[in-house]
């Protein structure tokens, strides 16, 4: 019965969020900054104490302007105002790599700091005719990139046929079991499922049960996430990453208490 007891107590606490927790080092990082970046935003979506990740992150300046969105956004939902990247954010002018525009929107908006309209024009303008988004101009659309800007233009308070028109393609990499695939024939994972949820909850629409229960079947005993059913890789970027679709929480996150 004791042993029984103490089991079923490790179980109680082998949450996803507890998992991440548990993954995070002396220097108050969860690995390298951007690692260290994805956890506190999967740790603040969750209302989970980030230790001293803030304080790590600050340490960290980002090598291109999509790593200093990315820092920049996660201290900002810490709670942090990340001065010292504004100026780079701010600066910041559109060019090849749609996802640095998509970065700088989420977190300027994160930050609660406004959008400069050229962003917007040319995230608008990097939608691809079947609906998605590429990281790169003129590259191959995906599911990922598609969620992710369709949560910068929603922060932006766009509306409408773009946004239509990026559910729509989402929905097309929804398969069978419920989970969502990065491009089509490749098969479900438990990012692109997240992403996917994300998008849909900032776009108005309902993820639906499906994607959820593939995402329970993804969850191990650890409370860390698979992959996908095939391969267990990167477990703490994963499920970092699933903690905000968990908590039903599109990016921006919107932080209360």
């Amino acid at each position: 019965m004791k042993l029984l007891a103490t089991l079923t107590a490790v179980a109680a606490l082998a949450t996803p969020a507890g998992f991440v927790q548990s993954q995070q080092r002396e220097d108050g990082g969860f690995g390298d900054a951007q690692i260290t970046a994805w956890a506190t935003l999967g740790l603040v979506a969750a209302g989970k104490d980030t230790g001293g990740a803030v304080q790590y992150l600050a340490r960290q300046q980002g090598a291109s302007p999509s790593d200093r969105a990315l820092l920049a956004m996660a201290r900002a939902a810490a709670g942090d105002r990340p001065d010292d990247l504004f100026p780079s954010l701010r600066a910041y002018r559109p060019g090849k790599l749609v996802n640095a525009t998509i970065w700088t929107i989420l977190a300027l908006r994160q930050a609660g700091e406004p959008v400069p309209p050229a962003l917007v024009t040319s995230l608008r303008a990097a939608q691809r005719p079947n609906g998605g988004w590429s990281w790169l101009a003129g590259g191959a659309p995906d599911a990922n990139d598609t969620a992710a800007a369709i949560q910068a233009l929603r922060a932006a308070s766009v509306n409408g046929k773009p946004i239509d028109r990026g559910v729509a393609f989402l929905r097309r990499h929804q398969n069978r079991d419920g989970g969502f695939e990065l491009t089509l024939g490749r098969g479900s994972d438990t990012q692109s499922t997240a992403w996917a949820i994300q998008a849909l909850l900032a776009a108005g629409r309902s993820p639906g049960t499906p994607a959820f229960r593939y995402l329970e079947r993804m969850r191990r005993p650890d409370g860390s996430y698979r992959y996908n059913a095939r391969y267990v890789t990167t477990p703490l970027w994963v499920t970092a990453q699933v903690l905000p679709a968990l908590a039903r929480k599109p990016f921006p996150l919107r932080v209360t208490g």
